[in-house]
Formats: C-alpha cells, sequence, structure tokens
C-alpha cells in the first residue's frame, strides 16, 4: 500500500490508455498525483475471466466425503425410504436469513434439503 506525498491519501491503482496499450499507474483520488512509474505494462485485451459454474462455487458436501462423524437424525428419505439421515447447516442465503439444513440418507447417500 502507497500513500500520496502531497496529501497523505491511499493511491489506488488506475488504468490509462498509451499508444502501445494500457497502462496501470498509482493515482491519488484526491489531489490528482500520478506516481510517475508505472506499475506493471497491461496488453490491451490481455486480460483473462475465469467463470466458474454454480456447482464449484457452491460445494456443500461432496458424495465422496466421509459424513460419518456427522449428527443423524430420523427423517424418511424421498428416494428409498430409509428413516436415518445424516444433518448439516449451512448459510447460502445473507447474513440476516436462516440457513438452510442439509440431509444425507445413511443407506443410498441421496443428498436433499430444507429451507428453514
Amino acid at each position: 500500500m502507497e500513500f500520496c506525498p502531497e496529501c497523505g491519501s491511499v493511491l489506488r491503482p488506475k488504468k490509462t490508455e498509451t499508444s502501445t496499450g494500457v497502462s496501470v499507474v498509482l493515482a491519488c483520488s484526491k489531489c490528482d498525483y500520478v506516481k510517475s512509474e508505472a506499475c506493471d505494462r497491461v496488453e490491451a485485451g490481455a486480460g483473462k475471466v475465469i467463470k466458474h459454474s454454480h456447482q464449484e462455487v457452491v460445494t456443500v458436501i461432496p458424495k465422496e466425503q466421509e459424513v460419518s462423524t456427522m449428527p443423524t437424525l430420523k427423517m424418511e428419505c424421498p428416494k428409498c425410504g430409509n428413516h436415518l439421515c445424516y444433518v448439516w447447516q449451512v448459510q447460502t442465503r445473507g447474513g440476516d436469513e436462516a440457513s438452510t439444513q442439509f440431509f444425507r440418507c445413511t443407506k443410498c447417500s441421496h443428498t436433499f434439503r430444507e429451507y428453514t
């Protein structure tokens, strides 16, 4: 983190167009000070966007993972009718909203959830 020598504010990265591409400099938003040397040189259009599928972003508990240490609850599995399921809770929505309760059948490993 670097600070402006004129006013003491935090210097933030700012893209500037040049004849050879895009340059990133450190600039002060209060007094318009710009650090003379560029940080990193970036070719125009050289940015890389990484997109994740919903399944990659929200990983609850993979089926392969051992869950035998989790608490169990007497609840009927909608797939096989077994009456014992592992249970855990995950905060999948906003912090001010209730958590989501997940269940996994001890017999067929079917995973289902209940919004509380």
